[in-house]
């Protein structure tokens, strides 16, 4: 199966069981500007028990793994759990929308999107860039901040710089934010 066809049975499974959600992570970053080879998904959900019971059994139908358990607590924690076709091995992180003023705001910013000829809901550019930053921070992962800087070389004149810092700001992430835009300049000269 394609990244495609995968793609298309996740959104299904998701208009199907009525969950509201939106693309964000590799994937996202891919469609504004990242390329980068994947072979999964990360998914932000706004799920209550019923929605979260929903995607699982769906899940489970099509013999997928997914742990009805872990999917629960990840409801109850604002967490994350995942999902894996077996036959083809790619999995589908499900991240549950957090409670929180900016999670809300950038959950009402997902976009309607074509993404490898799918209809998709996906996180906006600029919210995929605050994203990657948080997780460059919480994971201080090397590959978030190479796609952040990626991200603004490629999108500095489209991207809503006020709204980023605004939430750059709330969220503690200057550190991270200043790094990227240092980086990101010196291949650049438009910043």
């Amino acid at each position: 199966m394609s990244l495609a066809g995968f793609l298309r049975t996740v959104v299904a499974l998701l208009d199907e069981s009525g969950v509201p959600y939106m693309l964000t992570g590799s994937i996202a970053s891919a469609y504004y500007a990242v390329p980068r080879a994947t072979q999964d998904l990360d998914v932000v959900i706004a799920a209550n028990e019923v929605g979260i019971e929903r995607i699982v059994q769906d899940l489970l139908e099509r013999n997928w793994y997914v742990d009805r358990e872990t999917a629960q607590q990840a409801r109850r924690a604002r967490g994350q759990f995942n999902a894996i076709d077996p036959v083809i091995g790619w999995k589908v992180d499900f991240i549950v929308r957090k409670d929180r003023a900016y999670s809300r705001v950038e959950f009402k910013r997902r976009q309607r999107a074509t993404l490898l000829g799918v209809e998709v809901w996906i996180a906006s550019l600029e919210d995929v860039v605050i994203a990657k930053l948080e997780w460059s921070r919480l994971g201080d992962s090397a590959l978030q901040r190479r796609d952040v800087v990626q991200l603004l070389e490629r999108t500095w004149d489209r991207l809503d710089r006020p709204y980023v810092k605004k939430w750059v700001h709330a969220l503690d992430l200057r550190n991270e934010w200043s790094r990227a835009v240092e980086r990101a300049s010196k291949a650049d000269d438009r910043m």
